[in-house]
């Protein structure tokens, strides 16, 4: 049997149409398949590999600690340096309040520790959300996911949630002392990289801080530099009170962290004690892989080029049948009619060598999120292919 007949009786799916990309390796901005097929990954495995596919750094950091050792006890018990290193790192480069790392295997679980860390805190049930909002797909998470068709299926789930229009002033009224926390993307990543309004985030930060109700900010996709700014909210003129990131921060490996005060942090060792607790949660070799991918990110100044790169990918993107481009950084969604011609030129992308796909709560978008390493010339190619393949299928 092949791989893909294998695939397709043994493994777990995700819908009844997979894709069954056979991908035999990876460097760079490419992807290579089965049969030696050269691809410009155009989505990054949905905004993980922002300094590429096979950083030897990265690689190199990977080799070494599994030499050393992979796995010795649960997270948060042994000093382990890849994790101290890390966290180091990342602390470094956040503002004084965001003082400890809690590292756990992916989102999900970040955003699952995080509401955990806020009701802990404010001893408090509520929850705030958003409609269009994605969090992650575990039973918590699945809780804010502000899509009904997504959450309908596996009720009953977490109660006390309670989902706003993204960007709308009328959240300000639902935020009380009542209100453990609001948990908001900066940039909603499925909805079609739809970016908060500066004032208005700024204005649930100032309602969080009169009653006490905890932020926390979602940066799973739009942080890391995705925007042209390390962390998201460094573009809107506020600190969260919770930080939440994943997918880029791994270097590829399974990575995610919620980060906080550690005054605040330490309310999970007490009362009760291992008040969070994971097996794998910040696994070694993820911890230096990701460690490796910051140092290659911060040192050579990839981030400084993002806004320049976007803004050539959507000028040469500019007229080309598009119903609509929504960008935010080296991001961006482009619209279309409906989910049927959005297949179609996925289709006809990848048979002409570009890697590329939707949205989850906008499939008639397709979702632009390439390596930030991508060069001008090889950006100008992947336009050069989207373009005539929106010609090709709309005219």
């Amino acid at each position: 049997m092949t791989n893909r007949q294998l695939f397709l009786q043994h493994c777990g799916q995700t819908s009844d149409a997979p894709l069954c990309f056979e991908i035999a390796s990876a460097e760079g901005i490419y992807l290579y398949d089965a049969d030696g097929k050269k691809y410009i990954d155009a989505i990054g495995g949905i905004s993980v590999a922002n300094i590429g596919h096979g950083n030897a750094h990265v690689l190199a950091a990977t080799k070494n600690q599994i030499d050393a050792y992979m796995h010795t006890m649960v997270y948060g018990e042994m000093v382990q340096s890849p994790q101290v290193q890390f966290a180091k790192l990342l602390t470094d480069y956040l503002p004084a309040s965001l003082n400890a790392v809690f590292f756990t295997n992916s989102g999900a679980e970040a955003t699952e520790g995080a509401m955990k860390l806020a009701k802990r805190v404010t001893n408090r049930t509520k929850i705030i959300a958003f409609n269009n909002s994605y969090h992650g797909s575990t039973q918590g998470a699945l809780s804010l996911i502000g899509d009904e068709y997504w959450r309908n299926a596996f009720r009953p789930l977490l109660p006390n949630i309670f989902h706003y229009n993204y960007n709308e002033d009328v959240v300000l009224d639902g935020i009380d002392e009542t209100v453990a926390c609001v948990i908001v993307e900066p940039v909603q990543a499925e909805s079609g990289v739809y970016a908060a309004r500066k004032e208005w985030l700024q204005a649930i930060d100032q309602k969080c801080k009169s009653t006490g109700t905890l932020l926390i900010l979602d940066e799973a996709q739009c942080g890391f530099g995705r925007i042209g700014t390390l962390w998201a909210f460094e573009q809107y003129g506020i600190v969260p009170d919770i930080l939440l990131l994943a997918k880029a921060i791994g270097g590829g490996m399974p990575l995610g962290a919620f980060i906080a005060n550690k005054q605040l942090m330490d309310s999970l060792t007490h009362h009760p004690v291992l008040g969070h607790l994971s097996t794998f949660g910040g696994h070694p070799v993820s911890c230096a892989a990701g460690l490796a991918a910051m140092q290659e990110l911060l040192k050579k100044n990839i981030i400084a080029e993002v806004e320049i790169k976007g803004a050539l990918l959507e000028k040469l993107l500019t007229d080309k049948g598009i119903k609509c481009i929504r960008s935010k950084g080296l991001w961006m969604a482009l619209f279309f009619t409906d989910y049927e011609i959005t297949k179609k030129i996925v289709d006809a992308c990848i048979a002409k060598g570009v890697f590329i796909d939707w949205f989850l709560f906008a499939s008639n978008a397709l979702r632009i999120s390439p390596p930030l390493i991508i060069t001008e010339e090889q950006i100008v190619a992947m336009a050069d292919v989207i373009g005539e393949s929106v010609k090709e299928v709309i005219g």
